[in-house]
């Protein structure tokens, strides 16, 4: 796996060798870019945005957002081996000083563990299996982490039947393979 754009294009990416995690797609890392850098109602300008990145694995999609100009990026990554990589990743790339890694669980990230900032971007990439992101958009939305532009993005596998929290304004849905990523804005 590679960084596919920004001033760290090429540079390789460790993912583990066990298939209990599921990295993001190059293929789909680069549509989501092409969507938030190009399109008219999810466009994002990266350059000094704040990242929040939730289920990170082993960073593709966080480490990729700095290579693309974002100022920093918070990951939470609880699985020990997935965490361990992800810090791997961010100290060969030399990126520790502009993130900070928990290896809490995602769904009980607490403020005082965030910046006072908030989030230009959140990405959301729980296991397929998962059946509590709605709870997790909701927490979102009562964490005072966003501001009105705060886009949204979900990852999910396109068979899940699920309803998605009124919460979150869905933007675009798009699919990949097996993959069904959501853009959205949560609603004040």
């Amino acid at each position: 796996m590679r960084i596919i754009g920004g001033y760290l294009k090429g540079q390789k990416i460790l993912i583990p060798s066990d298939k209990s995690t599921r990295p993001l797609k190059d293929r789909v890392r680069q549509s989501i870019f092409n969507i938030i850098e190009h399109s008219k109602n999810e466009n994002l300008d990266l350059n000094g945005s704040k990242i929040l990145d939730l289920f990170a694995g082993t960073g593709s999609f966080g480490i990729e957002c700095l290579s693309r100009g974002a100022e920093s990026v918070i990951f939470f990554e609880n699985y020990l081996d997935s965490n361990k990589i992800l810090k791997q990743n961010l100290e060969k790339l030399e990126l520790t000083n502009k993130t900070q890694v928990f290896d809490g669980d995602s769904y009980e990230f607490k403020k005082n563990q965030l910046s006072n900032d908030k989030f230009d971007l959140i990405f959301l990439d729980p296991p397929f299996k998962d059946d509590k992101i709605n709870k997790l958009i909701d927490r979102i939305k009562k964490s005072n982490i966003l501001d009105k532009n705060t886009l949204i993005i979900l990852h999910r596998n396109k068979k899940t039947k699920e309803k998605i929290s009124d919460n979150l304004n869905i933007l675009r849905e798009e699919y990949y393979g097996i993959s069904k990523i959501i853009f959205g804005r949560i609603l004040s």
